[in-house]
């Protein structure tokens, strides 16, 4: 299956809260899109992983997306190195997107950048003809393939933007794919252990981030991103 956006996160969650509306627009606008997670957040205070597998599969329901794997990375330990760039590699050059969207470049938890460089290089270590890969038990050798952008959402540190993709109407779904991870965010029921995103505070501030950053675009509500390249339009026109 070919995707035309392949989305990374470190960890179950990290692309609902950074990219949730985005990719239910760009869904509902009938492009394939997938998810990859990269650990199965197995580290985190609360819940646990095989509670995180049932809510990420929830999610990605609500988003509507095509696809969603995980690579089983140790959570908190991988490294940006050469076994871990050769399985994000083979899940590139299995689903051949145009665009990928990936973990912040810079933020609070050392997880989100490691994870968005590994995956910034793998997007162009994919791209070299003379790297070899293919899935155990598979005959066949994967052909190269690079995507044409890589974008960084952004999570806890409020990053400047390079743009804001308009997602006013989308707000509402990205809400209900992040409240499907119920083991990790606010409720006032829980006997879980308090962690920096289970307070309301942290729930809150992801739409009120959303909505301030469609104030700054002249749209009800907004998700940003930070991007590897000069941004292309065709025309003036192009931007709203």
């Amino acid at each position: 299956m070919k995707l035309d956006i392949l989305v990374f996160g470190a960890h179950p969650d990290d692309a609902e809260l950074g990219a949730g509306a985005t990719i239910a627009k760009e869904v509902a606008n009938g492009k394939k899109v997938g998810i990859v997670d990269l650990t199965r957040g197995e580290l985190g205070t609360r819940g646990t992983a095989e509670i995180r597998d049932k809510e990420a599969a929830k999610a990605a329901e609500i988003l509507g997306v095509a696809i969603r794997e995980n690579l089983e990375f140790a959570d908190g330990f991988f490294t940006n190195d050469r076994e871990h760039q050769l399985e994000v590699i083979k899940m590139i050059r299995k689903y051949r997107p145009d665009t990928v969207l990936c973990n912040a470049i810079d933020d609070r938890h050392i997880d989100h950048s490691k994870g968005s460089k590994l995956v910034s290089d793998a997007c162009f270590l994919s791209g070299l003809i003379k790297i070899d890969t293919k899935f155990s038990g598979e005959d066949a050798w994967q052909e190269a393939w690079r995507p044409k952008l890589v974008h960084h959402y952004i999570q806890w540190k409020n990053l400047e933007p390079d743009f804001v993709v308009d997602v006013s109407e989308y707000i509402e779904i990205k809400d209900k794919a992040i409240k499907a991870y119920a083991s990790q965010f606010y409720d006032p029921n829980s006997d879980e252990p308090e962690t920096p995103i289970s307070s309301k505070n942290f729930t809150d501030s992801v739409i009120y981030r959303a909505r301030d950053l469609g104030r700054m675009v002249g749209v009800a509500y907004g998700e940003g991103f930070t991007t590897e390249r000069f941004i292309a339009v065709k025309n003036l026109d192009s931007l709203i």
